[in-house]
């Protein structure tokens, strides 16, 4: 299920600022072959080319939802709509959050050389072209939410404050990764609102989980870039961690494993059998052996490595869903 299975070490900039790819989009994708030439420079600003972040923005989404379904045992017609909607307003939101965070980063962006091939840094946009492209993105993924409850619709207006505020977490902290984390898993909130109508504390455990598996794969991810990031002066926690990485990838691993069985334990207690919670658990359980492979195959100064770790979290985040909806047969 990876995007790459075999991923190669990132292609130079020049070579693929001269075709106009990027430099770390995932070899032969569909945008770089079928997009109309003209959209593709916008698409690539959306990472259209870089499917991974919309599967890690959608995963939590889902995830509150079948653990909604798991304590109230209400499915509906309606779900099967919210399932749908997660994806789409994932494929959205994602495109208009990078969309901003490349605007304020571009001149960041110039400097580092995994990232100066995007659209902004290489000319392929101007800025004035990509605030115009955001607001498409955003409005389109308003029109989504709309269609949700009215407590559903205030949570997704107030996930714009982590959006808007990440890209800048980097110059003033060296847990940017954290903002990401408070961004990224916000649809798991926000969909157990919409399909139960009120927040509840499982939900809440469930969105910190995620905020611990985003502080693990986005710490791996940031690896890629820590000497380029050093020169110019931009805070990780991978520059944070330095050589002490694997000891706290080990620790986001276990907090990430300990509050989703938390938020399990919490969804399934009021209403659904001792067999479902049973079943619901071994998704955290599963999820945190495949963390652990990622961590044994983990090299802080190999960035190809790096990338393909980051990119198999798309499998790590379908682990736990899988055995979440198969809890709802029991």
């Amino acid at each position: 299920m990876q995007d790459n299975p075999a991923v190669p070490e990132a292609e130079p900039a020049e070579n693929a600022s001269a075709r106009g790819t990027v430099a770390d989009a995932v070899s032969g994708n569909w945008v770089d072959r079928l997009a109309p030439e003209w959209s593709r420079p916008y698409l690539r600003l959306s990472r259209a080319d870089r499917p991974i972040g919309t599967w890690l923005l959608l995963i939590p989404c889902w995830w509150g939802l079948a653990l909604a379904i798991l304590y109230d045992q209400s499915p509906r017609w309606s779900d099967l709509w919210l399932i749908v909607a997660c994806a789409l307003g994932a494929f959205l939101m994602r495109g208009a959050g990078c969309t901003w965070n490349d605007i304020t980063d571009r001149d960041i962006d110039g400097s580092v050389e995994r990232t100066r091939s995007r659209p902004i840094p290489s000319g392929q946009v101007s800025v004035r072209g990509a605030l115009v492209w955001m607001c498409i993105q955003a409005l389109l993924a308003f029109l989504i939410l709309l269609t949700f409850n009215a407590a559903a619709i205030r949570m997704g207006v107030l996930a714009l404050l982590p959006v808007a505020i990440y890209p800048f977490a980097k110059r003033f902290t060296w847990w940017p990764q954290v903002f990401l984390g408070l961004a990224f898993n916000w649809g798991a909130l926000m969909i157990w609102v919409a399909h139960t109508g009120s927040l509840a504390a499982p939900a809440v455990v469930l969105y910190l989980a995620g905020i611990a598996w985003t502080l693990f794969y986005d710490t791996i991810y940031a690896h890629q870039d820590a000497e380029d990031d050093a020169l110019i002066g931009v805070k990780s926690t991978a520059r944070l961690f330095a050589e002490k990485s694997p000891q706290w990838l080990r620790r986001f691993l276990m907090a990430t494993v300990g509050l989703m069985g938390l938020a399990v334990i919490f969804a399934a207690l009021p209403n659904a059998s001792g067999l479902a919670m049973a079943i619901a658990l071994i998704g955290p359980w599963a999820m945190g052996w495949h963390m652990a492979w990622q961590l044994r195959g983990f090299d802080a100064n190999d960035a190809g490595k790096c990338l393909q770790l980051f990119r198999v979290n798309r499998d790590t985040g379908m682990i736990p869903l899988v055995f979440f909806a198969a809890s709802l047969l029991a």
